[in-house]
């Protein structure tokens, strides 16, 4: 009995017609378009909403301009939305009534973002992914690696905010959903999964000092680092600008690639997170850009060249910490 995982976002954006051909270009499959809402699925159901700023039922915004205005948990069974509206009963904004043809419960959680719970309507997906071989174990033999000619993202796997209190935040994603933390920066950061067996994480807050809120990326999984690159190459082919990447995150151990969102905040191509048990004890990581990133392109890779775009002669093929 726990959250399975995102089921939907919805964004409030204010050109509809930029975010359709982007959400198209990044993978996503356009299921209905309307005047003011588009709705994309990925490959195993889940949905993002794409609405229009002045939508009339568009929960209100963290913050001013595009944004993520909502996010939906799946959970397995009606029982679980029963102990789960039982909890939130008392916070601001609760409702349990049906929308679109379903049971969703939910809240406005500290940070001001709309939280909501349905059975969720995700579907197993069975995908090819490629196998690695390391010193000690030959997964791949007599074939090669796959190279990906564009990304077609699995699920949303994460979705980090700018919070103006971790320590409250957190506490309620804890007490009300029952997440469990996986790693934290202290009274900075924190790393939060659905539950006590999955990836590194499915939620993270992140306090700065300005205490700033709203949306800092969407991460969308994909089969393997292969795919990462190829749906990064695609992407960036068809014009949209790189905010940092690929990389490696020395924390989830992930490699991703970070765009700008005209959704809102940026958007990510991200696989091979590390997977927790309850066994796993949480650890504390001072921020910093070594924290973030292992290691990071600045700028990204140019769609048809396969090189970097920030590279200026011989020095450019190689990375170094900007003192």
């Amino acid at each position: 009995m726990s959250v399975l995982g995102i089921d939907q976002i919805t964004y409030g954006a204010d050109d509809l017609p930029t975010c359709r051909q982007f959400f198209e270009d990044w993978g996503l499959a356009l299921k209905s378009e309307g005047a003011d809402e588009l709705v994309f699925e990925c490959l195993n159901g889940c949905k993002v909403v794409v609405a229009a700023l002045d939508k009339s039922n568009l929960p209100p915004a963290m913050e001013e301009g595009p944004t993520l205005r909502e996010v939906v948990w799946g959970v397995e069974s009606d029982a679980d939305l029963d102990r789960y509206a039982a909890a939130i009963s008392k916070d601001p904004a609760f409702f349990d009534a049906t929308v679109d043809g379903a049971r969703r419960i939910g809240c406005i959680d500290p940070n001001g973002l709309a939280v909501r719970l349905q059975v969720s309507r995700k579907h197993a997906v069975e995908v090819d992914c490629g196998a690695m071989n390391t010193w000690n174990a030959k997964l791949r033999v007599n074939q090669p690696a796959p190279i990906y000619e564009r990304a077609t993202p699995i699920e949303v796997g994460h979705v980090v905010f700018f919070v103006s209190d971790v320590v409250s935040t957190s506490a309620f994603y804890a007490d009300r959903f029952d997440f469990v933390s996986s790693d934290s920066y202290p009274n900075r950061g924190a790393f939060m999964r659905c539950a006590a067996e999955g990836g590194h994480h499915d939620l993270f807050l992140l306090q700065i000092p300005s205490g700033k809120r709203g949306l800092n990326h969407v991460a969308f999984t994909v089969r393997d680092i292969h795919e990462v690159f190829g749906g990064g190459l695609h992407f960036s082919r068809r014009g949209w600008e790189t905010q940092l990447g690929p990389g490696r995150h020395p924390v989830s151990s992930a490699y991703f690639w970070y765009f700008k969102n005209p959704a809102g905040g940026l958007i990510e191509y991200y696989a091979d997170e590390d997977q927790l048990t309850a066994d796993w004890q949480p650890r504390e990581f001072e921020p910093g850009p070594t924290v973030f990133a292992e290691w990071a392109v600045d700028g990204g890779l140019d769609g048809n060249t396969r090189r970097q775009k920030n590279a200026e002669g011989p020095k450019g093929a190689f990375l170094t910490e900007k003192k």
